[in-house]
């Protein structure tokens, strides 16, 4: 039986997470703050893995295990939410490590910040082959760098600002705004921008709380939802919705950049609803095309509201700091939609 005096509901969903798995149970037990229960959802594993999961029940009776027969992460997650009793739920993965006062920072936090929805902290970037991976831990160097609530609204739409297994949010905001959905996109994403756009609040803990381990098996390199154009589709979805809100002149917007991808997600837009005045870019020979001006040439602001769409990875901050030169307000007069 677990705790029914639990602070925090842990939920770790598990589908065959072979060696890691030991370590990932044991960096729960080892943490500083004790009242947590842990919802172990076998999600079909292996008999290995179910084995594992079994003595580490029997071995502490804060830990419950759970079945589920239908394969695939969301319904494991939103069964392990049904079995979730605390007023605070943190994720965690079977092939992660939680640093050992990551549950009590976070709990502090929360209980320190009641405006806050959900906090998660500063991950490490674990791979076999760091070279193969470079991509990666340059993105967990930017979402690192995602910390209060005000950069999680403005940067949302650049890629997901969050390590899933990292976080932790009120039992409120699955009864307010909805559990995992299941469709051809990344689960997690969907349900940051969901929340988001209904004005959940997001910071995190400038600490490091957890080892994101990479390896080719894992879901988000191995599952076609997690796919770029997975990512970019739900992206630009929540992002028309935001536009239609918070844009003054929709459906009319500028797009910073010219180049294949800016013109692709450009047209996803346009199928949506907005109406493309004309595009920016740094490049002159792409200023050639009728529907293009050189960043030079961008009004002053209250003139249009321009989404950036660059593909070039890193060229965000240097769009963000040019506009801000020229008065424009992010948020207000432009937002950053691409370019990690």
């Amino acid at each position: 039986m677990h705790s029914p005096m639990a602070k925090i509901s842990v939920l770790l969903p598990f589908y065959n997470p072979g060696p890691f798995f030991t370590e990932a149970l044991e960096s729960m037990i080892r943490q500083s703050f004790v009242d947590w229960e842990l919802i172990l959802v076998n999600n079909a594993s292996d008999e290995e893995s179910t084995k594992t999961a079994h003595y580490f029940a029997l071995r502490d009776k804060r830990i419950k295990l759970v079945h589920e027969t239908e394969k695939g992460i969301v319904a494991a997650l939103n069964t392990g939410l049904q079995h979730c009793e605390a007023a605070y739920i943190a994720r965690m993965d079977a092939d992660d490590v939680s640093l050992p006062r990551r549950l009590e920072l976070q709990y502090r936090l929360m209980e320190q910040n009641p405006h806050l929805d959900l906090c998660s902290g500063k991950v490490i970037h674990s791979s076999p082959d760091a070279q193969k991976t470079k991509g990666y831990a340059l993105y967990v160097e930017w979402i690192n760098s995602i910390v209060s609530c005000d950069q999680f609204r403005l940067y949302r739409f650049i890629e997901s600002p969050l390590a899933h297994p990292s976080v932790m949010f009120r039992r409120s905001c699955v009864e307010k705004w909805g559990t995992y959905r299941q469709g051809d996109f990344p689960e997690d994403y969907e349900l940051w921008l969901r929340w988001m756009q209904q004005g959940a609040c997001m910071a995190k803990i400038p600490e490091v709380l957890l080892e994101w381990r990479d390896h080719p098996v894992r879901l988000s390199r191995s599952d076609a939802r997690y796919h770029p154009d997975a990512f970019c589709a739900i992206r630009l979805q929540y992002l028309h919705q935001w536009l239609k809100e918070n844009n003054p002149f929709y459906p009319d917007i500028a797009i910073w950049g010219a180049g294949k991808t800016a013109r692709r997600q450009s047209r996803l837009l346009e199928k949506m609803g907005c109406r493309i005045l004309y595009y920016i870019d740094v490049d002159l020979a792409k200023t050639r095309a009728h529907d293009c001006i050189h960043y030079s040439e961008t009004p002053s602001t209250g003139n249009c509201f321009i989404v950036s769409l660059t593909g070039s990875r890193g060229a965000f901050a240097k769009i963000e700091a040019f506009l801000e030169s020229k008065e424009y307000t992010n948020g207000k007069d432009f937002i950053l939609a691409a370019g990690f």
